[in-house]
């Protein structure tokens, strides 16, 4: 049974959802003081029903890490994921400014709020760092599923963009750009600094205990896994947390999808997850060309096996 949730607008700010006396998230799409962590809305804090935060905030090895958050570390040579850009072998990681650009509030076409579901659709524009508007995304956020007895709630995330740009946008990530085995870009997960070096398993036997379960998984094509699970043990509290990253469907159909997803992530030297999109190759977006991605993302007390995860989407459908 599905527990009530109480959301909170602070207009121009913030949306809060919390259940049973604990806040389990908070959207944040008031611009970001810092232009160099590229201005855009993210999901922090995310918490479980038990009240454990299991998101990161402006980690001192990455600033423009925030929770979840929907990034484009290379976009026709802009970096839309913020701190320094990946030039290359020869140059490496740089602080170049103006290559930062950010994504910007436009408002909610939708808000809907019943006892035990949150939806909206907000409407934002990607802006490159001179100013250009590049593309205008629909995004759509639904939190439900909060259930006590099971001891999670959910989140889908979906997006669906289009170019306005005059010409095409190409989609890459470091690893297009040279360095092996860094792909990320897309939705992307920061987990608290207690998170690291915690387990990491996907379908199929893959993964295993920590870095040596994200390596395994690491690159590993959606269409293989379409899902992973990584479980982190807290401080200060005796216990564990998990969280589940799953792909929806059309993500993994090549007739709908404009591109293959690969997943990017680390156990350590930081907890990291991203249904990349560009992980080993580039993809173009004509002008006027649309694409869209849905994911889901499962917030859970306590340590998951592969049978608890497996069995949580066979019974929780899309």
């Amino acid at each position: 049974m599905t527990q009530i949730i109480t959301v909170t607008h602070t207009h121009g700010s913030r949306i809060s959802v919390a259940s049973g006396g604990v806040e389990l998230m908070a959207y944040v799409y008031r611009p970001d003081p810092d232009a160099f962590e590229a201005r855009k809305p993210y999901a922090h804090p995310l918490r479980t029903l038990a009240g454990n935060p299991v998101s990161g905030y402006r980690p001192n090895d990455h600033r423009w890490h925030k929770g979840l958050q929907m990034t484009s570390s290379h976009l026709s040579g802009q970096n839309f994921w913020g701190g320094n850009s990946y030039l290359g072998p020869e140059r490496g990681y740089q602080r170049v400014e103006e290559r930062v650009g950010s994504m910007r509030h436009d408002g909610f076409e939708e808000f809907t709020v019943t006892d035990d579901r949150l939806r909206f659709v907000e409407t934002l524009t990607w802006v490159e760092n001179g100013g250009q508007e590049w593309a205008r995304e629909l995004r759509t956020i639904e939190l439900h599923s909060v259930e006590p007895e099971e001891g999670t709630w959910a989140l889908d995330w979906s997006i669906h963009l289009t170019n306005i740009r005059g010409e095409a946008l190409r989609f890459g990530s470091p690893t297009t750009a040279g360095r092996e085995m860094a792909g990320y870009t897309g939705l992307n997960w920061r987990g608290p600094r207690d998170f690291t070096g915690g387990d990491v398993i996907g379908p199929d036997g893959r993964g295993g205990d920590g870095e040596k379960g994200a390596s395994d998984l690491m690159g590993t094509p959606a269409a293989d896994a379409p899902w992973i699970a990584f479980t982190g043990e807290h401080d200060g509290v005796d216990g564990h947390s998990t969280l589940l990253f799953a792909h929806a469907p059309e993500n993994l159909d090549s007739a709908t999808a404009i591109h293959a997803s690969h997943w990017f992530v680390r156990s350590e030297p930081i907890p990291s997850v991203a249904p990349s999109w560009a992980f080993f190759e580039e993809f173009e977006l004509a002008p006027g060309e649309s694409f869209g991605y849905r994911y889901r993302v499962v917030v859970a007390d306590g340590a998951w096996d592969r049978a608890h995860a497996e069995n949580y989407l066979k019974n929780h459908g899309w």
